[in-house]
């Protein structure tokens, strides 16, 4: 007896759409197999019909009425953003239509309105394809380690600022060469901002803390910094240290104490992390990500993050599932949000800083930025001279302070009486210094 094919609905046609139509028209027979039932197009919403003519009868500019129509049993969007997308995906849910997508951006912002509709209907929702191109890292998550206890996910989740970062420190070019080149090549937007300044990492960096912590977290919970202030001496100031500079997405589970709860810490900032961590070995527009549980131990998850057949691979996988579930009649896992830790304030999460100042290069000049330090409780690791230039009224010396481990808001109040004393004549850059669990720093 033959199966009731599933039929697909796709919203957008850009670089992921067209390669997820290409591989179900390619891989048909394969996919067929694997999900129990034929997977078919039932139509391709877009904007512009005129791109995509080899489509025909497929292509609509309706998509409302294409995510409602009764012959359609999957809704996938790769279309970004957060409207229209938002209300076609409730739409498609609160009609019993599973839904699978890449979006990022809405998942961070209010995914717990999607997983609502999807519990509220028994539809799935998927989205592998949100985080990390084709490295199967959410399904993990959400299920493999679903008998484990997280502890913390940190990794480099954006592989436009990995390509730049990884250009700087190979040829010591500058952020804005860097960042030209990237373009060039096509790993940078005309508009890079959503990479370089960090929020496609932090809607990631969301997503991750979710699942993990089964906590929901927003995009808005994420503390985030870009890559744009880090200048080829911070690159080569983290060589002489042993390090290199890596955009990370931190979410790690805080244990309680004292009166304090049990909480979350999710955020997003270039820092100085050991050139012996793997994550430093990971270069150009690759991404990799560590897990580390109770009794797993440490997992890392490498490979391609972005790209138009890497995410199209994650999208027909989730596809593949939920054509599985409905053929069964069985479903996917639902949102787990029960544990409702509370997100820590960043001003709270100790961190170590590297710290270079132009000062005066005078008597008492050190004990006085020391002082400063102690004064807001800011321990020293090391401080130590790395030049001297001319300042002006005299010589100046470039001072470079590494500390141990202090709360945000002790550092950014010692960095702004800092940068008002007569004897600092610049703080020239604050980086953070992470080991993740890897000690070997040469301080």
């Amino acid at each position: 007896m033959a199966v009731k094919p599933i039929r697909v609905a796709l919203l957008g046609c850009g670089t992921v759409g067209t390669e997820i139509v290409r591989l179900l028209r390619e891989q048909a027979g394969e996919l067929a197999a694997r999900a129990g039932a034929p997977v078919e197009l039932a139509g391709v919403a877009v904007r512009r019909p005129h791109k995509h003519a080899d489509l025909g009868d497929l292509l609509t500019t309706d998509a409302q009425g294409l995510v409602t129509r009764d012959d359609v049993d999957v809704v996938v969007e790769v279309i970004g953003g957060i409207e229209p997308a938002r209300s076609l995906l409730l739409e498609a849910l609160k009609a019993g239509k599973s839904v699978v997508t890449a979006n990022k951006a809405l998942l961070a912002e209010d995914g717990a309105a999607l997983a609502e509709a999807a519990d509220a209907s028994g539809a799935d929702l998927y989205y592998e394809a949100s985080v990390a191109g084709a490295i199967p890292l959410l399904r993990p998550l959400r299920e493999s380690l679903a008998g484990d206890r997280i502890t913390r996910v940190a990794g480099i989740v954006n592989g436009t600022t990995n390509f730049i970062l990884s250009a700087m420190e190979a040829s010591g070019a500058s952020y804005a060469d860097a960042l030209e080149e990237a373009t060039r090549l096509g790993y940078a937007e005309a508009d890079p901002s959503a990479d370089v300044d960090g929020y496609d990492a932090a809607s990631k960096a969301a997503i991750l803390a979710s699942l993990a912590f089964h906590t929901r977290v927003t995009s808005a919970d994420v503390h985030c910094e870009g890559i744009r202030n880090v200048s080829a001496a911070d690159i080569s100031a983290a060589k002489g240290l042993g390090c290199v500079i890596k955009l990370l997405a931190i979410c790690e589970r805080v244990p309680a104490s004292g009166d304090l709860p049990e909480s979350v810490s999710a955020r997003v900032y270039p820092a100085m992390i050991p050139a012996a961590h793997p994550l430093a070995s990971v270069d150009g527009a690759f991404n990799a990500v560590f897990v580390e549980a109770e009794a797993a131990g440490q997992l890392m998850f490498y490979g391609q993050g972005a790209g138009g057949a890497p995410t199209a691979s994650a999208v027909l996988g989730d596809l593949v599932a939920v054509a599985r579930n409905r053929v069964v009649g069985g479903r996917g896992p639902r949102d787990s949000a029960y544990a409702s830790l509370a997100v820590l304030p960043m001003d709270t999460v100790p961190t170590r800083y590297h710290v270079s100042l132009d000062v005066t290069d005078r008597a008492g000049v050190l004990s006085t930025i020391a002082g400063e330090f102690a004064r807001h409780g800011v321990s020293l690791a090391a401080v130590r001279q790395t030049g001297v230039g001319n300042g002006g009224n005299g010589t100046a010396a470039r001072l470079v302070v590494v500390t141990h481990a202090a709360p945000e808001a002790a550092l950014a109040a010692t960095v702004r009486v800092l940068s008002s004393l007569d004897v600092v004549l610049g703080v020239e850059s604050v980086l953070r210094v992470e080991d993740l669990g890897r000690k070997g720093l040469a301080i």
